[in-house]
């Protein structure tokens, strides 16, 4: 086993911090504006999203349903599914620790979670990235202009891919 030492010690060190600061600075900067995430992250944003109430027809969420619970869909699928919200905002209580919402706008209504609901979609949220906010008492996330596609016989190959989500932070 070799050991480093000296200047090619620091030079390491020197790269690994700017590394991490670079890192700390890409998320920073996107959580201030848009965003995209793919893969399982991706397909569970979609899916949660897609069963509390977007415009999918029941044949759409039925697929997308049996997509995230692992199962293939019934009858092969030639379209990809969108999934689209206008805005999702979710506020979790510091103090009454039992309180939680998400308000979820859709372009032709809108629907408010509470208690379980609210908890799945927040901490799917936070699966997909999105940073929280915190100020007297209580803790939101939020994101506006979600447009996910999820592509059944891409995820039927089993390769990681099929689901992508864009969306805007920064409510």
């Amino acid at each position: 086993m070799k050991l480093v030492t000296g200047s090619r010690a620091k030079r390491l060190a020197a790269l690994a911090f700017c590394c991490a600061i670079g890192q700390s600075l890409s998320l920073s900067s996107a959580s201030a504006a848009s965003a995209m995430v793919s893969g399982p992250a991706a397909l569970a944003l979609a899916a949660i999203i897609a069963s509390h109430g977007s415009l999918l027809g029941p044949f759409d969420k039925r697929a997308m349903t049996r997509l995230f619970d692992g199962k293939g869909v019934l009858i092969p699928r030639i379209n990809k599914i969108s999934v689209k919200a206008d805005s999702v905002a979710c506020k979790m209580s510091d103090v009454d620790i039992t309180a939680r919402s998400c308000d979820l706008v859709f372009k032709s209504h809108k629907r408010t979670l509470t208690g379980r609901d609210a908890n799945e979609v927040y901490g799917t949220l936070a699966i997909a990235g999105v940073m929280s906010e915190g100020a007297a008492g209580s803790i939101t996330e939020g994101i506006m202009n979600l447009d996910c596609t999820v592509d059944p016989a891409a995820i039927k190959e089993k390769a990681g891919g099929g689901a992508n989500c864009t969306f805007e932070t920064g409510q």
